[in-house]
């Protein structure tokens, strides 16, 4: 098994993917990894290809074509070129980007919300939407308007403020740790935020719900200034309460504090494996924004020091 650290990046010729692409080169080359270009052909089409319209399709062809693609977006003398490592699938997008990334022991997985193979201007069923709900890998999720020029120099303009939605499970001590040692590489502040939400039952309603919501919130503010406490002092750490629909507040809190990234953790259980809570994928539709969504099983293994490297290198390229 190959296990050389490595950075898959799906394209799909679009504007947004190609935006991915330039992140992910950047990243590759600034901590030397390997970069692997994939582009997955649906079956029929191949099988059409084949069958008397004169065109036979050929993967060779269709990485050359990929050639082509990366040196428009990379520029024709980027020194990123002659790294990249090309593949092709055929079959689904989203299951042949999860089989791609665990047979080449991809460490980070760098992916467009919208392009061809979206939906358009929403993100629900997207192949994007699909990765996440199975990834057992970090995956950086770029902006379809983004076009991704970064580099170390800049990655504190572009990235301006870090957001940490946190759930207060055990997990969010982890997430929280990663997004740490990331505004400390890239010197930006870190706003740490968790969202009450109403309690919305015919039972609330004949509670004396006033001492009920200050329960809950002195609850909350103990859990998340004990996440606070955890990170090291030198982070320039924000710690906010909101209150009312998950995500809407987190969004308001993104675009109102000008952030540049939102760091939040996928959900899972020993029967589901990783998945996409409703929040993470509401938040999606909702930020224009850079997202690094990291699966739990990968944070809990790779340790808080380990995990802040993995989110580091995923926009201090």
């Amino acid at each position: 098994m190959n296990v050389r650290p490595s950075i898959l990046c799906p394209v799909d010729f679009s504007d947004g993917s190609a935006g991915a692409l330039r992140y992910a080169a950047a990243i590759a080359s600034h901590f030397l990894t390997r970069l692997i270009v994939l582009t997955v052909e649906d079956p029929l089409l191949t099988e059409a290809a084949d069958l008397g319209t004169g065109i036979r399709w050929n993967p060779k062809d269709c990485k050359q074509e990929m050639a082509r693609f990366a040196a428009r977006t990379l520029g024709p003398l980027s020194p990123s070129l002659a790294a990249l490592e090309y593949d092709v699938a055929v079959g689904k997008p989203a299951p042949e980007i999860l089989r791609v990334a665990r047979e080449r022991s991809c460490d980070l997985i760098v992916i467009s919300t919208h392009g061809l193979t979206g939906i358009r201007k929403l993100f629900f069923g997207s192949t994007t939407e699909r990765v996440l709900r199975e990834t057992t890998r970090p995956v950086l999720i770029t902006p379809p308007a983004d076009p991704g020029q970064v580099s170390l120099d800049d990655a504190k303009q572009i990235l301006r403020r870090i957001v940490v939605p946190v759930d207060l499970t055990p997990g969010s001590r982890h997430q929280a740790a990663v997004a740490a040692g990331l505004a400390q590489a890239a010197g930006v502040p870190l706003i740490l935020v968790h969202v009450i939400e109403p309690v919305k039952s015919r039972l609330a309603a004949k509670l004396h719900l006033a001492g009920l919501e200050a329960d809950r919130r002195a609850v909350a503010e103990d859990a998340l200034q004990t996440i606070a406490a955890s990170l090291p002092p030198s982070v320039q750490l924000e710690a906010l309460l909101a209150y009312g629909d998950p995500a809407e507040e987190l969004a308001k809190v993104a675009h109102d504090r000008g952030a540049g990234l939102v760091i939040m953790g996928l959900h899972g259980s020993p029967l589901l494996g990783p998945r996409m809570g409703s929040v993470t994928y509401r938040m999606l539709c909702l930020v224009n924004i850079l997202v690094l969504a990291l699966p739990p099983d990968r944070i809990e293994a790779l340790g808080a020091g380990a995990a802040a490297s993995v989110a580091a290198a995923s926009v201090t390229g």
